[in-house]
Formats: structure tokens, sequence, C-alpha cells
């Protein structure tokens, strides 16, 4: 199994900020119905005003070549539309679960 770690850090008013973040993270937590390779996907926005990083997302496929079928579906692809004009840095970690 693969863990695929994304973490946003998006630009706007903080208000845009989290209106972007609450929608995004519905989108994302609707894509495990709608992607058969994805197991899961847990999605936390930051509480900590002391941190800059925005949200991150978790999810879990089965194998490094699923991360690309989820990344070039559709439905993920929509949902990473949400970020249009808000996405500022973005850092990613895949790694193998044993």
């Amino acid at each position: 199994m693969v863990k695929h770690i994304v973490a946003f850090k998006l630009t706007g008013t903080d208000a845009e900020r989290r209106e972007v973040a609450e929608k995004f993270k519905a989108a994302l937590l609707a894509l495990p119905e709608q992607i058969d390779v994805l197991r899961s996907m847990e999605v936390g926005i930051n509480e900590n005003p002391a941190e800059t990083w925005d949200l991150v997302l978790t999810a879990v496929v089965d194998t490094m070549a699923d991360v690309e079928v989820y990344a070039k579906h559709p439905a993920h692809v929509a949902a990473a539309g949400l970020l249009a004009g808000h996405k500022g840095d973005r850092a990613c970690v895949d790694y193998v679960i044993e």
C-alpha cells in the first residue's frame, strides 16, 4: 500500500483561504466513492494560527501506479480545480506502507 500525503499553502485573505479549504476538503472526501483505486482519504484543515500551511490530505492506494490513476481521474482533477486562483505552495510525499 502507498500513502500519498500532500500539504497546501493557499493564497488570499484568511476568510478566502478557509472557504476554499472547506470546499476542497468536501470534494476530496467524496473521492473514495468515485475513484476505485482510492482506499481512503483523510483531510485536515490547519487550526493552528502559528502555522502557515492551510490543508493536508492523506490518501491510501495499493500501488505507486494507482497514485497516477488517482491524480488523473476526472473527479480528482475537478476537485483540484477548486484551488484555482488560491494555490500557493504544495508539498507531496508518497511512500510505501510496510
